[in-house]
């Protein structure tokens, strides 16, 4: 299994936390949990962290079973719309950078 990883780095605008994640949450969440593939989705929104740690108001992780089928997820319908949608939640709510990194998924029960 891998996961993808979308990482928001950088801040919503001023009086926009709500605003965003409810946008997130009613435009975006929908169309991930479309992406071909997915064995879950799961979306994280920061409420604190460390001194002078960068900010990362919002995390996507998208868990595949395979690069593979990661790919394909890529390339499906569902993700070029939820492109155009974050760019659209993006210059509404967020200024940074928005960054992917594809992990090794490790699990442990507990």
């Amino acid at each position: 299994m891998i996961t993808r990883f979308a990482l928001f780095e950088g801040s919503i605008r001023d009086g926009q936390t709500e605003a965003f994640r409810a946008a997130v949450l009613d435009r975006l969440v929908p169309l991930w949990t479309q992406f071909t593939n997915n064995r879950d989705v799961r979306v994280m929104f920061s409420d604190d962290r460390d001194d002078g740690a960068p900010e990362f108001p919002l995390i996507l992780a998208v868990t595949y079973p395979s690069a593979a089928a990661m790919e394909e997820a890529l390339e499906s319908p569902a993700r070029y719309q939820s492109k155009d949608v974050t760019g659209e939640i993006v210059k509404e709510f967020f200024d940074g950078r928005i960054h992917h990194h594809v992990t090794q998924l490790n699990e442990f029960a507990a």
